[in-house]
């Protein structure tokens, strides 16, 4: 059985890839910066990102057979009023851990982000040169190129999605969802482009990546590109909310603190190449996290909490 360490694992791509991790027979063993969980089905510790002495003894006393490196701040506001600890957490620490796991010999994958490009035209390739918008964007590439130079060889995955959280308030759907369902207004983007997958589908991307020993540089998003207005909107339709309630407005009328890159639309071709398969789309994603609601996933993971 592969034994594998997720950080971040409290996180909304952690737990939700853990627990699809385990559904698949990995033994996992899950870090948390400090949030302990309850009744989880995997091996939980807490370590410090920001303690870069402490990396290699802690990696080396989990012994896996591979990692995935999901912890990141990835608070865009709390990163802009943080840049030390963002740089420490976000860039540096992911090239300590990729150095360790060279020296073992063990795969390695370090999730990035679309958030890399600064939204100029959208449609990005591998190829396409990044260019960070604000401090989380820049760490994360700064992360991108520690673990490039640490280990050649790892996997680095640039990635957006949405799905249900464990606090159940960690991602656009979640955000569409808990104000829809109340009968609250919201604005939506519509100038706001991104290619988002569902977390349960990003999971498995993952994994199938893994397990093909993918290295190198990789695009792993839906196949389809949209708004975040028109995300809202069928977002709304699928769980019989009132779409009227989001008003379509551009993002310089959102009053948001940090700068965000506004068309991040993805090219996912290289992975489909190297999978041999299509990606998931949004709208089928859309499709699974209601279905996962209806099957109690959202109550099942505030009980982690508990």
């Amino acid at each position: 059985m592969t034994r594998l360490l997720i950080t971040g694992v409290s996180g909304l791509l952690g737990i939700n890839l853990a627990l699809e991790a385990v559904q698949q027979g990995f033994d996992v063993v899950g870090w948390t910066n400090s949030r302990t969980l309850k009744n989880v089905p995997f091996q939980q510790e807490t370590v410090r990102l920001e303690d870069l002495e402490s990396l290699p003894a802690a990696l080396q006393s989990a012994r896996p057979d591979a990692v995935i490196h999901c912890a990141a701040i990835a608070n865009l506001d709390v990163a802009e009023q943080n840049p030390q600890l963002t740089d420490l957490v976000n860039a540096q620490a992911p090239g300590v851990l990729a150095q360790v796991a060279k020296s073992k010999g063990i795969p390695f994958v370090q999730i990035s982000t679309d958030a890399v490009f600064d939204g100029s035209r959208g449609n990005y390739s591998e190829e396409d040169l990044p260019n960070p918008q604000n401090t989380y964007a820049q760490s994360k590439l700064g992360g991108e190129e520690a673990v490039r130079l640490a280990y050649p060889e790892a996997l680095i995955a640039r990635v957006v999605f949405y799905g249900w959280s464990l606090g159940g308030k960690r991602s656009l759907a979640e955000f569409f969802f808990n104000n829809l369902s109340h009968g609250i207004r919201v604005k939506g983007f519509t100038d706001s482009i991104f290619s988002p997958l569902y977390v349960t589908d990003l999971a498995d991307l993952l994994l199938e990546a893994l397990a093909k020993n993918l290295t190198g540089t990789y695009h792993i998003f839906s196949r389809e590109s949209l708004s975040k207005y028109d995300f809202g909107v069928a977002l709304a339709k699928r769980f019989g909310f009132d779409e009227n309630l989001i008003t379509p407005v551009q993002t310089d009328q959102g009053n948001l603190l940090t700068k965000r890159s506004l068309n991040l639309s993805a090219n996912p071709k290289k992975l489909q190449l190297a999978l041999g398969h299509d990606l998931p789309g949004a709208f089928e994603g859309i499709d699974r996290l209601f279905d996962d609601y209806q099957k109690g996933l959202r109550q099942q993971l505030a009980v982690f909490l508990a």
